[in-house]
């Protein structure tokens, strides 16, 4: 015998109307614009149950009608899209020496972008000015920072619930200290959302970069810092603690470019291989002008011996910790990314190593993505989490 709760019968309806609706808004957010007829035929929905969904899209300003489809036999058919004002996502890359953001609509596109030096001299310094870039962006966008739907942040470091702080932060100086998070929060409100900043990137790699229509690939990014974001049957992975993809952890210590106090803090091979680890491998090499990771592959370029045998170790220890990735999950794809990784010539140096040292060759590619790649993730992330909130208000609202 079946027990119906009182009230089921009259709730089941409405549970059917939120579904349609969720279901359409869905396939217009990924097809629009797109018509009431090839809707219907997408999701075996018949056509007033498509009308009356879409009524009620439009009533609670999800979507509209952005114009007709003709040249086609029969009358012009109505093109439903989102409203690209329905919300929009605030994305922002917190780095040692630069602050990045932008802000996008609903539909994707970017109404605002912005990088600036940072000043700040500890974390409070740093947020002050994160708040600041934020405000400057919505200002050029014609918003108020009330009307952002989602801000994604991206920061070196994890989350460690047991602290509820970000750890592993690298070179920026108390951005682990409980306080840090907790005048975050402060600032950016509930809509806060901090990922990773290679976590990010590796988020825009499967968007925008060499990760689409890729289920697995591995992201790994060398330059001022080392780190990997992992994404595995399509979705990115962050561990059972958060640190999967802190590669920079590694215990690969040797090299002249290594330093054991860099080791104990960020990781051996950070302390190997990251861009301050070329530096102090190619002055110790006597690598004249050697300033920066950038001027050493330079001089490599150029034909400087040593310098190109500073490269190579470099390659060398790059191409482990991929071999290594390698070998435990097996990625259908590696790219390489960051100032060292995507410098010229470093992708086919590591590339040879890989063909001596691993089981089987993935495709190695460089991104092309640049330096706005974290806030490309953001915004994608941001965006993601929008529409998950937007989707969950549709029944309410209806």
């Amino acid at each position: 015998m079946t027990v119906v709760a009182p009230g089921a019968s009259a709730a089941r309806p409405q549970l059917i109307r939120e579904i349609n609706e969720k279901v359409l808004l869905d396939h217009i957010r990924r097809s629009g614009p797109i018509s009431r007829t090839e809707l219907a035929g997408l999701t075996g929905l018949s056509k007033p149950t498509v009308s009356a969904a879409l009524g009620s899209l439009e009533r609670t300003g999800l979507v509209h009608v952005t114009g007709q489809r003709t040249g086609v036999p029969g009358p012009a058919a109505s093109l439903y899209e989102v409203r690209p004002d329905a919300g929009y996502v605030l994305g922002l890359d917190v780095g040692r020496e630069y602050l990045r953001g932008a802000i996008s609509d609903l539909a994707g596109t970017v109404r605002a972008r912005l990088s600036v030096r940072t000043k700040a001299g500890d974390a409070m310094a740093r947020i002050q000015e994160l708040a600041d870039l934020s405000t400057t962006l919505a200002t050029e966008t014609g918003i108020d920072v009330t009307q952002l739907s989602q801000t994604v942040l991206g920061s070196p470091g994890v989350y460690d619930p047991r602290l509820d702080a970000l750890t592993l932060t690298g070179r920026l100086s108390g951005w682990d200290s409980p306080a840090t998070l907790a005048a975050l929060r402060d600032r950016f409100g509930t809509s806060l959302m901090i990922e990773n900043d290679v976590d990010a990137a590796a988020i825009a790699e499967r968007v925008h970069g060499h990760g689409r229509n890729v289920d697995s690939f591995a992201f790994v990014s060398v330059g001022t810092g080392i780190g990997m974001g992992l994404v595995l049957d399509g979705k990115l992975r962050h561990g059972s603690h958060g640190v999967a993809g802190e590669i920079g952890y590694l215990p690969f210590t040797e090299g002249s470019g290594s330093d054991q106090r860099d080791a104990r803090k960020r990781g051996g091979f950070d302390a190997s291989a990251s861009a301050a680890a070329v530096v102090r491998a190619a002055r110790r090499a006597g690598v004249r002008g050697a300033s920066t990771a950038e001027k050493v592959f330079a001089a490599a370029a150029r034909g400087d011996a040593v310098a190109a045998a500073v490269v190579a170790e470099e390659a060398l220890l790059v191409a482990k910790a991929v071999c290594t990735v390698i070998t435990v999950v097996d990625p259908e794809l590696v790219v390489l990314g960051g100032g060292i990784g995507q410098a010229p010539g470093f992708l086919e140096a590591v590339s040879q190593q890989l063909h001596r040292m691993a089981p089987v060759m993935p495709d190695v590619k460089a991104s092309v993505l640049g330096r706005e790649s974290v806030v490309a993730g953001c915004l994608a992330a941001g965006l993601d989490r929008s529409w998950q909130m937007l989707v969950g208000r549709v029944g309410a609202q209806g």
